[in-house]
């Protein structure tokens, strides 16, 4: 058996580099996109979950994820009941980076105390940073 990277490989037909998926290389953009948004769909319902840890969860994956589809949701969970599930929030939109979320996050830095403040002033920060690179 011919390595794939031989001149037509032994078969008489070329092998074209596009056919060719190393390991560890991503699938073809339109499969990992949709993958993306049922991921993002998923984690999306669970911030609103009853449980609050699912909630924080949710939304550390979020901001892992860096799908910008979640801001809106992630704004209004600024307003949670639980601070850290807020926190988490906060922290996700600074990871998305998106302009939407500066004036909530704004808003959220005044309500908050000073603990809180330092991960809402970061949230901020790469927001800010995030908006002069476009």
């Amino acid at each position: 058996m011919k390595d794939q990277n031989d001149e037509g490989g032994g078969s008489g037909l070329p092998i074209r580099d596009e056919d060719a998926i190393e390991p560890g290389q991503n699938p073809p953009p339109d499969e990992s996109v949709h993958e993306m948004d049922e991921r993002t769909a998923h984690f999306i319902r669970l911030l609103s979950d009853d449980d609050e840890v699912s909630r924080w969860k949710a939304a550390e994956a979020l901001g892992r994820i860096g799908d910008p589809a979640a801001v809106e949701e992630l704004i209004s969970t600024l307003w949670d009941d639980d601070a850290r599930v807020r926190l988490k929030a906060a922290w996700a939109l600074g990871q998305i980076g998106d302009r939407r979320a500066y004036a909530p996050l704004q808003r959220l830095y005044r309500m908050e105390n000073e603990g809180a403040q330092e991960i809402i002033k970061e949230a901020l920060d790469n927001i800010r940073l995030s908006m002069s690179r476009q």
